[in-house]
């Protein structure tokens, strides 16, 4: 698609303020779900039961939703899964079992990622390869802004006084139903059929009859497994610091509404680095930005483990959500330039399915090493987690040789055709055929006359000159035909 034929930004920001209601109504809805179940009698284990349910249902769903999107539009997968997620709140506000709101809590799940596969792709689908840095790292902001009003407005709403857990918290999941209704009024024009349909030719998967790129070559491609393990790395690191920091906080003295002011100073420092994440990939490149953050992200959070006051904590935290706020989106476009044509949408549901298994494994993992070691060891195993994904992102800088850029080298988007500056191996004079035909040399000038026979595997074009005597001798230094100077197929 020629650039001029590229949609203009109006969309991006009308998916943003989608997404903000989106995510705003699941980021309310999860913890009201939680104390919902508690006031029907769940225990500690049912809960985790009933949040797990929320991760795993959608897994069987999402690599069907990409190859879904993959041959198609993405946009009817907006208002699709939003009405997921307005009948998944609105059907656990009512449930009257644990069954029940278990089941509506993975409807909803199901609804968000939906949602998310068909945003993301649409990002992708309708971003010049130069612009999806940047437009991801905006379009993410809609999450962070849902996760930072969400919790805050399910907190306002449900009250435990009173035995009045079980209404209140009912009401917050219908709230966040009529919340999550409001993202449909910011869906209009948000993809335009020409672009998809361009997008598709394009891509491969508009094709008539195409064959679905199997799911071992996309988690093949170089550069997905990455970005899958960094968004699942990062993303369980978000998790786990807001289920965490509240038992850090009791063991510490600090109180719950300071808890949560540290919460939010995590989010808006993760907004923060989003609005500049622009000027910081040119500065520093998109590679060395994704593993200096990961790295940053490990070291502060193996400080959170060791005691600090409150305003220790918190500048801490402020680092850390600046830090956290890059994985995910230069994640996404990781994912995006390194899978096959045809199979992004798929990849991305790919590394949603991480995301989802991160959200049911790490906390699991958390748990278990908080009852041996203490609360601080959840926020060691993190340290650990970023660590990995830092040595991850930054292979491609140890794979790239001295005077090459690592972020152009792992984008297949713009591969590196052979030039002068590589000339490759020349012909050794070994074979045959070299003995006949030697190169221009100061010992062999060249001959104004034509070569003695033409070897029989040079197809010369029309209105070529006669061939050099060494025309043979291409760069993979083998046979094939290569007199016209092109790179070998």
């Amino acid at each position: 698609m020629p650039p001029a034929a590229r949609p203009g930004r109006g969309w991006l920001l009308r998916l943003v303020i989608a997404f903000a209601f989106a995510q705003g109504a699941v980021s309310m809805a999860r913890p009201a779900v939680s104390y919902r179940a508690l006031a029907l009698g769940a225990d500690a284990r049912a809960v985790g039961v009933i949040a797990a349910v929320y991760a795993l249902l959608p897994l069987f769903a999402a690599v069907p939703l990409g190859r879904r999107t993959d041959h198609g539009r993405c946009a009817p997968l907006l208002p699709a899964g939003v009405a997921l997620i307005a009948a998944g709140c609105a059907l656990g506000g009512t449930a009257g079992s644990l069954p029940a709101v278990a089941a509506w809590s993975g409807l909803m799940g199901l609804g968000h990622l939906a949602f998310v596969i068909g945003a993301q792709s649409l990002v992708a689908r309708q971003s010049a390869p130069a612009d999806q840095d940047r437009n991801f790292g905006h379009f993410t902001i809609g999450a962070s802004l849902g996760q930072l009003a969400g919790p805050v407005a399910a907190g306002l709403l449900i009250s435990g006084h009173d035995g009045t857990m079980g209404r209140t918290s009912a009401t917050a999941l219908l709230v966040s139903a009529a919340v999550a209704v409001l993202a449909c009024g910011s869906l209009w024009r948000v993809e335009h059929p020409d672009h998809a349909a361009a997008a598709g030719r394009r891509d491969g998967g508009a094709a008539a009859g195409a064959v679905p790129v199997p799911v071992h070559r996309i988690l093949r491609a170089r550069g997905v497994p990455a970005g899958i393990f960094t968004s699942l790395a990062v993303l369980s690191a978000t998790d786990i610091l807001t289920a965490y920091l509240p038992v850090v906080g009791e063991h510490r003295g600090i109180a719950p509404a300071t808890v949560g002011l540290l919460l939010s100073l995590r989010a808006a420092a993760t907004i923060a680095c989003r609005l500049v994440m622009t000027p910081l990939i040119r500065l520093l490149g998109r590679t060395v930005l994704l593993a200096g953050s990961c790295l940053a992200a490990a070291l502060l959070c193996a400080g959170i483990a060791v005691p600090l006051p409150a305003w220790g904590v918190a500048v801490l935290l402020a680092a850390l959500g600046f830090c956290l706020g890059v994985g995910q989106p230069l994640s996404m476009t990781t994912v995006v330039q390194a899978a096959p044509g045809g199979a992004r949408s798929t990849a991305l549901a790919l590394r949603l399915t991480g995301n989802r298994l991160g959200q049911v494994a790490a906390p699991a993992s958390a748990g278990l090493l908080a009852g041996l070691a203490g609360t601080a060891a959840p926020f060691a195993m993190l340290a650990v987690l970023l660590l990995l994904s830092a040595g991850t992102a930054a292979r491609p800088l140890l794979r790239s040789g001295p005077g090459r850029k690592a972020d152009s080298a792992a984008s297949p988007e713009h591969p590196q055709a052979p030039g002068p500056q590589s000339p490759g191996p020349r012909c050794s004079g070994t074979h045959s055929s070299d003995r006949q035909f030697p190169g221009p040399s100061a010992e062999h000038p060249p001959s104004a006359e034509p070569p003695r026979q033409r070897p029989p595997f040079e197809h010369p074009r029309a209105g070529d000159s006669p061939p050099r005597p060494d025309a043979r001798c291409h760069r993979g230094g083998g046979s094939g035909p290569a007199a016209d100077g092109e790179p070998q197929p």
